[in-house]
């Protein structure tokens, strides 16, 4: 089954990331809408929608569209899924779901009473290091997790003019609110926080945390490094095991291996050593590291009733109040 999907905002994000996409996961571009007439042709053009627009309430309420995609601002987030859903269309939106945790709470209790599915973009959840992670973690032989560091850092590229961490915080920060307590399987309960501000729009941050289940653990972020480095590294630790995902492709699990320097028959033995996996970018198949077909591939079975894993707007609200937790801490 084909799902045809009228798409909001044709810029770079989603033009270059998302819709290609959407094609290869059980969707087609029926019709497409942006405020900029060129930049909406453009992408009609790319990926054959047959219906442009340059008003989103129009396209929802009058496209030949099956559900609803989008990626632009939380605002527009916000209402175009309101409209979405009173017209019973299922939405993808990218994160941020919305503004604040309170709209982002009421588009939950609007897909909820009327039954119809909203899916958020935490694709990290679908980066290839991470769900190695986190299948390694479900395997049984991982045992109960302990502690997890997180480190997820980017350059201070939000900011012109006045600074406004606003950007910072709904775009950047909000991934790991949802990705950190995905890992740890439960809820934080204790937080903590650091920073250090040594230029107005450049801050770093360390939040530690305890969960629900005592699961304990620290994430840095902050606009202090290059984008053009490896900004993201994860660890998980749990009894005489820990995954670590570093640049969300090199992905490593270490186990209990015993001493080799004296043992003349040292070998590598795949019951406790360590095991590690990085990509072949040769491989034209290998395209997906950032997670973003493997997560449209779930919503497409979600909007079609086969299955709900795809993170939808319960998580993005949850995802929201932690983060305006974490803002509050940083605002005292």
């Amino acid at each position: 089954m084909t799902i045809k999907i009228g798409w909001i905002g044709c810029g770079r994000h989603a033009t270059w990331m998302l819709m290609p996409q959407l094609a290869r996961s059980g969707f087609a571009i029926a019709a497409v809408c942006d405020r900029d007439p060129a930049a909406a042709q453009n992408a009609a053009r790319q990926f054959g929608a047959s219906q442009v627009y340059d008003d989103y309430e129009t396209m929802i309420a009058e496209a030949d569209i099956d559900a609803v995609g989008m990626a632009v601002g939380p605002d527009v987030h916000f209402r175009a899924t309101m409209a979405a859903i009173r017209r019973g269309l299922p939405v993808f939106m990218e994160k941020p779901p919305a503004a604040t945790a309170a709209q982002a709470e009421e588009l939950m209790r609007a897909s909820d009473a009327a039954k119809v599915p909203v899916a958020v973009g935490f694709m990290k959840r679908y980066s290839t290091g991470n769900r190695i992670a986190r299948n390694i973690l479900d395997g049984g032989d991982f045992g109960p997790v302990l502690g997890i560091h997180g480190s997820y850092l980017t350059a201070p590229t939000y900011f012109a003019g006045e600074v406004d961490y606003t950007g910072f915080y709904l775009h950047h920060c909000v991934h790991y609110m949802d990705l950190i307590p995905w890992f740890a399987g439960a809820e934080f309960a204790d937080l903590g926080l650091r920073k250090n501000v040594p230029a107005p729009g450049k801050m770093l941050i360390h939040m530690n945390f305890t969960c629900e289940n005592g699961v304990i653990g620290n994430i840095v972020m902050g606009t202090v490094q290059s984008r053009g480095t490896p900004m993201e590294f994860i660890q998980i630790m749990g009894d005489h095991n820990r995954v670590e995902v570093d640049n969300i492709i090199n992905a490593a699990w270490y186990r209990d291996p015993p001493f080799k320097a004296e043992d003349p028959a040292a070998t590598l033995d795949p019951a406790c050593d360590t095991l590690s996996w990085r990509p072949n970018f040769t491989a034209a198949a290998n395209e997906d590291h950032k997670g973003y077909h493997a997560l449209l591939t779930d919503v497409a079975a979600l909007f079609s009733g086969q299955r709900d894993h795809a993170p939808q707007i319960r998580d993005g609200w949850l995802a929201m109040r932690r983060l305006e937790r974490m803002i509050s801490l940083i605002e005292e």
